[in-house]
Formats: structure tokens, C-alpha cells, sequence
């Protein structure tokens, strides 16, 4: 089995997808006006519409409802996406520092209030589990 992506439902694709590829310097590759998603090496972030949700399951997926997922991007140097981000982010929830197993982190949330984290691994054993 392959993880290849995460979804993100949202009333306002076209925002969504916009702040991501401000702040991933991804672009997004668009399906349909309702569905997009940003493909990296590693992953896919997908957002779509809530049109989309019922052809799933009706009323089984709500925009700008998670409160318990974060969604990380390893950066090259997360102070630097910090200053590319100042005054474009509405949230940031915690300024970079450096957490006990190692990455730099910074805590924004999106448009629809989703928990994103931006990180650069800073110890060894850190930057030897990330290296590329």
C-alpha cells in the first residue's frame, strides 16, 4: 500500500488553492473547477469543492471543521517561509522554534482554519531522517 495524498473539503476552492501554492510555491493542477491538487515528490494535497463530497457520501465530509489534523511541508529553511509569509497569513499560531525531536517548526492555519505546519529538520538525527 501507498499513502499518495490527503483531501481538504472547502466551500472556496479557488482561496484554498490559492494560499497553498502562495505558501508552498506549488503549483496546483486543476481536474475540474471543483477539485485541484498540489503534487509534490512525495505527496499530493488535494482540495475540493463540496460539490464533490456527495459523490462519496452525502453529508459525510464538512468544510472548515478539522480540528485535529496537521498538515506538514518539509522546507529548506522554515525562517525563511516565516518572513515569506508575514502579512499573508492571517494565523500564525507559533512562531518558529525548535521542537524536542529535532525540526524548526512554524504553525499557520490556512483560510479555512486548518492547522498547517512549515518545518526544516535542525539536529542530526533529524536531517538524517529527512534527508533527500
Amino acid at each position: 500500500m501507498d499513502f499518495v495524498s490527503i483531501r481538504v473539503i472547502t466551500g472556496d476552492v479557488a482561496r484554498l488553492v490559492a494560499f497553498y501554492e502562495r505558501a508552498t510555491g506549488v503549483r496546483a493542477a486543476w481536474a475540474t473547477e471543483d477539485f485541484a491538487e498540489l503534487r509534490t515528490a512525495t505527496a499530493t494535497l488535494a482540495i475540493a469543492g463540496t460539490r464533490t463530497v456527495p459523490l462519496f457520501a452525502p453529508g459525510s465530509a464538512r468544510p472548515a471543521e478539522n480540528h485535529s489534523v496537521i498538515t506538514e511541508f518539509l522546507v529548506d529553511d522554515v525562517d525563511r517561509v516565516h518572513r515569506d509569509l508575514a502579512g499573508f497569513v492571517t494565523e500564525i499560531v507559533a512562531e518558529p522554534a525548535t521542537m524536542p525531536w529535532g525540526n524548526r517548526s512554524l504553525l499557520v492555519r490556512d483560510p479555512d482554519g486548518h492547522l498547517v505546519n512549515f518545518f526544516t529538520p535542525v539536529t542530526p538525527a533529524a536531517k538524517e531522517k529527512f534527508a533527500r
